[in-house]
């Protein structure tokens, strides 16, 4: 993505140049403006408890220009109330705070962020350099020493990281040479181009490369009083220094309220079992044009509920922003209270995964006589055909849906009506002749086929179980496979369960979206099109295999795969948006005609409750994982309450 492109910032201007991207946009006014206090925070100021905003945020902040991006000016203040359905998923505030060294701006272009400068030099060398004066949230210094501490003290410690630096900072097997040069410069200088080195800082789920190494080297054996780590370690109940280290160091699970953060809010004390509080962060630093610090929310309460009660609690007005949890089903209801005088409105985002609801084969499955027929192509095209995609798109979304298998969306430069509606057509008898071409003749009274070994021919589909759309899908699509001969058996799990079981091998097939980015360009690493990563479900110890570099899991073995392998590498080393397309386009056809992941329907309607008091959320947006981190790449930072009566209508 970035041969020969220096990203830098001067005169109040990021600018792309080289052969690209010559692009240039504002990111801040050119003048500071007068900073106003938070009235939150006023009186702890006032005490000489919490310095003055003055002193909190970096000496070049980011200033974000709303009137440029026809938004609001907002005031600070208010609690935006939302819900999740487990404990865990306290995370999403990393992702909803979307903070990170290089972010996506909402047209999808990269931006420093945390990050005041980034100079890339032949897509290799690249500088980061730091805004001085830039503080954690407990108010310590943000500086190189937190990248270096992470470099040397856990990405290379081989307690904490046994396989070493992971696999994203490798470039051809290659890890980088990095230095330190001052308190706010990071080099890493591999000798061969890293493409997808800045793309990966940006995601919703990124590679954090710093540590607050203030907090964390008591922690760690090399720098703590050893009789104080181990009443540490018995306290936290490990038995290693490693263990109560990586416990307390997730800076994505955000489940350590001690741990400082960049994110614009951080855990309170405030906090309950079932209903976890985050305050905005006095250091964050971002600032509007009118000088007010960023968030303009104080706190944002996230309940812990049910999965079934978070539409029915979302009508009944309990959350100012809510999406996750929502499906299309819920539209109705959730219009219904709207109409009725609720405190809200619903707006219907698309939605950016290539498919709504996508079927993975595990081609890693641990039986043998499974693992052959799910390898088979005609197995899997016969599955996509014997799915009648129209009446799942017609139930479940009025036909607003886009039927089809899993490739690039219609908003994508890569989009292909060919590879979209490639044996996705509804054709039980083509379907019932591939099967038999396999030799599936055999079947039982009631016409299921049996297996090679006289098994009948059951599968069995496992689901996270958090999707009423999936589960009726999967009903429709069973009486569909019945006349197959095929016995579908579906099979709610945990998501954390089901993601082991799938990465294990003990997965027969599986159910979630579609590829995370379904509207990629020529300049988007292909790289998840390939074996490559376990994440994606039709191949997880092939995945494992690359991110191990064969430490673990199976080496790909089927000639297609190697191909994307190997087209995954070209586009790597190539050095023309034409090449990149051609390589792209490829691989779009590979995952088209070997249905590794057998898409239903796409681009169905997001339905996003937003309370009338709540600014500067996008009217129609694209509620998209990656890129985008769903809410994030549209700066909740900015979203505030109108004060008084100023209600949208």
């Amino acid at each position: 993505m970035f041969d020969a492109i220096t990203l830098s910032i001067k005169r109040g201007l990021i600018c792309f140049t080289g052969l690209l991207l010559p692009l240039c946009w504002p990111l801040w006014v050119a003048a500071m403006p007068q900073l106003q206090e938070s009235a939150l925070y006023q009186e702890q100021v006032d005490r000489g408890e919490l310095p003055p905003v003055a002193e909190r945020i970096p000496q070049q902040p980011v200033i974000v220009d709303l009137a440029a991006r026809n938004r609001e000016t907002g005031v600070q203040g208010g609690t935006l109330r939302t819900m999740v359905s487990r404990s865990k998923d306290i995370r999403q505030m990393v992702v909803l705070g979307y903070s990170r060294l290089v972010i996506y701006d909402e047209d999808y272009s990269l931006n420093p962020d945390i990050l005041a400068e980034l100079d890339i030099k032949d897509g290799r060398i690249f500088t980061l350099r730091l805004r001085p004066g830039h503080r954690w949230s407990d108010g310590h210094p943000f500086t190189s020493a937190d990248f270096k501490y992470w470099w040397d003290d856990v990405a290379n410690n081989p307690d904490l990281s046994p396989n070493g630096p992971p696999q994203f900072m490798r470039a051809e097997g290659e890890l980088p040479r990095v230095s330190f040069p001052d308190e706010t410069t990071i080099v890493y200088e591999w000798s061969q181009p890293n493409p997808y080195f800045v793309p990966l800082l940006a995601q919703a789920r990124p590679p954090f490369i710093f540590r607050p190494r203030h907090y964390m080297q008591q922690f760690h054996q090399s720098y703590a009083d050893m009789a104080n780590l181990s009443q540490l370690m018995k306290k936290k109940k490990v038995r290693s220094w490693s263990s109560l280290h990586n416990k307390l160091d997730n800076m994505y699970k955000f489940d350590n309220p001690d741990l400082p953060t960049l994110q614009p809010w951080m855990s309170s004390a405030d906090s309950t079992k079932n209903r976890q509080v985050f305050v905005r962060n006095p250091y964050y630093h971002r600032i509007d044009n009118a000088g007010t610090q960023l968030p303009y929310v104080d706190k944002v309460e996230m309940s812990i509920v049910g999965g079934g009660l978070i539409a029915a609690k979302s009508q009944a007005g309990e959350v100012d922003l809510q999406a996750r949890g929502l499906d299309f089903k819920d539209v109705a209801i959730l219009k219904k209270g709207e109409q009725d005088g609720g405190d809200y409105r619903v707006l219907l985002w698309s939605n950016g995964s290539a498919s709504q609801i996508t079927i993975y084969p595990n081609l890693n499955f641990a039986d043998p006589v499974w693992r052959d027929v799910l390898r088979d192509v005609r197995f899997r095209r016969a599955l996509s055909l014997g799915i009648d995609r129209r009446m799942i798109n017609r139930a479940l979304y009025f036909g607003l849906g886009v039927e089809g298998g899993m490739s690039c969306l219609a908003a994508s430069p890569l989009h292909s009506m060919k590879t979209q509606k490639a044996w996705a057509q509804y054709d039980i008898d083509h379907a019932n002749r591939l099967l038999d071409e396999m030799g599936l003749v055999e079947r039982l009274g009631d016409g299921t086929r049996l297996l090679p070994d006289g098994r009948p021919m059951r599968l069995i589909i496992e689901t996270a179980g958090e999707r009423q759309e999936v589960e009726n899908a999967l009903q429709i699509t069973a009486d569909t496979w019945r006349e197959l001969g095929i016995e579908m058996v579906m099979r709610p799990l945990d998501r954390d369960i089901l993601r082991m079981h799938v990465y294990s091998g003990l997965t027969m097939a599986s159910v979630w979206y579609g590829w995370d980015n379904g509207i990629p360009t020529a300049d988007t690493s292909p790289e998840y099109l390939a074996p490559t990563q376990q994440e994606f479900l039709a191949w997880p110890k092939w995945g494992q295999y690359h991110q191990t570099g064969g430490e673990a899991g199976e080496a790909p073995d089927l000639k297609e795969a190697q191909q994307l392998l190997s087209y995954a590498e070209r586009w790597h080393n190539s050095t023309s948006e034409e090449e990149r397309t051609k390589v792209w386009k490829s691989m779009l056809e590979i995952h088209a005609e070997q249905l590794y992941g057998i898409g239903i329907v796409a681009e169905t309607p997001q339905p996003i409750v937003v309370s009338r008091k709540l600014r500067n959320v996008p009217e129609a947006a694209v509620w998209a994982w990656q890129p985008g981190a769903h809410f994030g790449v549209h700066r909740p930072d900015e979203f505030f309450f109108a004060s008084g009566n100023e209600l949208l209508q």
